[in-house]
């Protein structure tokens, strides 16, 4: 129960999945509220795809990187407004209609996408849907968080998570059914529009967060609420906890100025809380998660697969993995905390991040050569290639890297032979494949191909249960109540402005430094993750909510992170015996 501290151990899983017999409208808040989730990670997964087939369709998006760029980032610039304002909309009008404008917006530009008609209209279309997520991104798990009881309330925030992995896998299942169908891409981007207009729906039918009610003084409206999810024992202990809370609160409020970036770091505890909120935010987007997740069927090219379908099927494999992570996450983040859930995934992506690192070195330098012979049975040969100095040396990375305008062509009899350098068009392509070679314009055909997606899966494996739900966790609990809507903005807006800068350099890292070094540069970062959060992130398994402000209020740095400190225990021990 709110008033005291209990015990957040694997009970606390079972109890989540009991609440779909014992409380079933705790779950219906959760799931309806998660869509927004499911939307944010649709749309992660859906472009991926799509964007194989955008470029068939627009070339220019096809030897241009910076369109394809703008394509996936327009969407993020979208939702670092989204994210900024959504902060304010959620303190201001609440976490409902914040939501339902959130699906609206996304709404709008599923169907902007579906029937644009050049690169331009389709930026538009994904600037819409980015304000959207960006806006659902803090919204939902907000909403999730002040509607959940205590002891569940990190599984419950977690499904959360889930719905996010589950919306990226659901999004290659749909790109791999439409791969065959007229106007594919507009298929995969279209559908979006379905759960923006389900949650608009099942959304009207939910009342708004108890604790926004509570602190705009409709104390009935959220009595009520706060009835239908705690059992009766535990809620008038809630209830008076929540008034404490929010009567300090105000008092606080009305004898400071407005609410100010000033303001917010001057208080120690918002600082604090921000701090770690907003690092691991932007930790989630360095190590590189959105970036596999935006570009994995690109990166499976890379990697030496050349067909766009068997990229889109083994990108599925990854989504799945992903989806799978997300319940660990359920499952262990009330039972071992979020600090070393979090230390755990950070340490198992740098080994798969070293793997990514290796394969790809190995690919590049070991890449079948380009024969004279071979390239002048085809009449279309790269000019930069004809016009070459030592056409004897180059092999099918020099090819590639030499001009977008060039595609390689695999020898017949095996892929790792010496193949042919052609001009990357529609004509050398269909003749390459007529003669059933493989086509290559991304990757190189390689012997290491499988241990990259290997890589790839055990770096999915390791981030899913720990960064790619504790940051939206701890961001969801860590802030005072009064400060809640906009520190969850500002922490949601550090992430899409990550987001951005991360998705917006990949492509061009790799063309400038190579996929290897890219990698190498994301091991780095990951380790300095490590480091700030054993040094910055506190534990904030089992406490109420209005109890982790206190926690951070007497909270120094603490190096061991496995061991709660006495007077950390003493307070726990207390408050233990005070809801006895």
């Amino acid at each position: 129960m709110e008033g005291g501290v209990p015990e957040a151990d694997v009970s606390a899983f079972r109890e989540c999945l009991a609440l779909s017999y014992k409380n079933p409208y705790v779950l219906r808040l959760a799931f309806s509220a998660g869509i927004g989730g499911f939307l944010f990670g649709y749309d992660t997964g859906v472009i991926s795809g799509a964007l194989l087939y955008i470029r068939d369709d627009f070339k220019a998006v096809d030897t241009q990187t910076w369109l394809q760029e703008a394509i996936v980032s327009m969407a993020l610039a979208g939702a670092i407004i989204g994210a900024s304002v959504g902060g304010w909309i959620n303190d201001r009008f609440g976490r409902k209609k914040a939501i339902l404008l959130a699906d609206t917006l996304f709404f709008i530009g599923s169907v902007v996408m579906a029937a644009a008609t050049s690169p331009a209209i389709l930026i538009v279309g994904r600037v819409f849907v980015g304000l959207g997520v960006g806006m659902a991104s803090m919204a939902s798990p907000l909403y999730i968080s002040e509607a959940s009881p205590t002891r569940v309330r990190g599984a419950l925030v977690s499904l959360n998570g889930f719905l996010i992995t589950g919306g990226q896998f659901l999004s290659y299942v749909i790109n791999l059914a439409f791969t065959s169908a007229p106007g594919t891409w507009r298929w995969m981007l279209g559908v979006a529009a379905v759960p923006a207009l389900t949650q608009i729906v099942l959304m009207l039918l939910l009342p708004e967060s108890p604790r926004w009610l509570f602190r705009k003084g409709r104390e009935e409206e959220a009595k009520e609420i706060l009835r239908k999810i705690y059992p009766p024992q535990d809620v008038e202990d809630e209830i008076n906890a929540l008034k404490e809370s929010v009567e300090m609160e105000v008092k606080d409020a009305s004898s400071s100025d407005k609410v100010s970036i000033v303001t917010l770091l001057k208080t120690k505890t918002v600082r604090r809380g921000l701090y770690a909120g907003m690092g691991l935010q932007i930790f989630q987007q360095f190590v590189g998660i959105n970036t596999v997740m935006y570009y994995s069927p690109t990166i499976v090219q890379l990697a030496g697969f050349a067909s766009n379908r068997v990229a889109l099927l083994l990108s599925l494999v990854t989504a799945g993995l992903n989806a799978i992570g997300s319940i660990m996450s359920i499952y262990f983040i009330d039972k071992t905390g979020r600090k070393k859930l979090l230390l755990f995934s950070l340490s198992g992506v740098v080994v798969s991040l070293v793997v990514l690192t290796v394969v790809f070195h190995e690919t590049t330098t070991h890449s079948p050569m380009v024969s004279t012979v071979e390239t002048s049975h085809f009449n279309n040969t790269c000019p930069d290639y004809n016009s070459a100095l030592n056409p004897g040396q180059w092999d099918c990375m020099k090819c590639l890297s030499a001009s977008p305008e060039c595609g390689f062509c695999a020898s017949r009899s095996n892929k790792l032979l010496p193949g042919a350098c052609l001009i990357s068009n529609d004509t050398a392509q269909d003749q390459c494949q007529g003669e059933h070679r493989l086509w290559y314009t991304k990757g190189c055909p390689s012997k290491y191909g499988w241990l990259a997606l290997i890589g790839l899966s055990l770096y999915i494996i390791f981030f899913s249960p720990g960064m790619g739900t504790v940051p939206w966790v701890v961001n969801s609990e860590i802030y005072p109540l009064r400060y809640r809507g906009i520190c969850g903005g500002m922490a949601s807006t550090s992430n899409w402005v990550s987001n951005l800068i991360v998705a917006q350099s990949f492509l061009s890292l790799t063309q400038a430094i190579g996929t290897s070094f890219t990698f190498m540069i994301f091991i780095f970062i990951t380790v300095a993750a490590i480091v700030f959060v054993i040094v910055i992130v506190p534990e904030t398994k089992g406490l109420p909510i209005e109890e982790v402000e206190n926690m951070l209020e007497r909270r120094s740095l603490n190096f061991k992170f496995w061991q709660t400190s006495s007077r950390d225990s003493a307070q726990l021990s207390k408050q233990k015996t005070q809801s006895v």
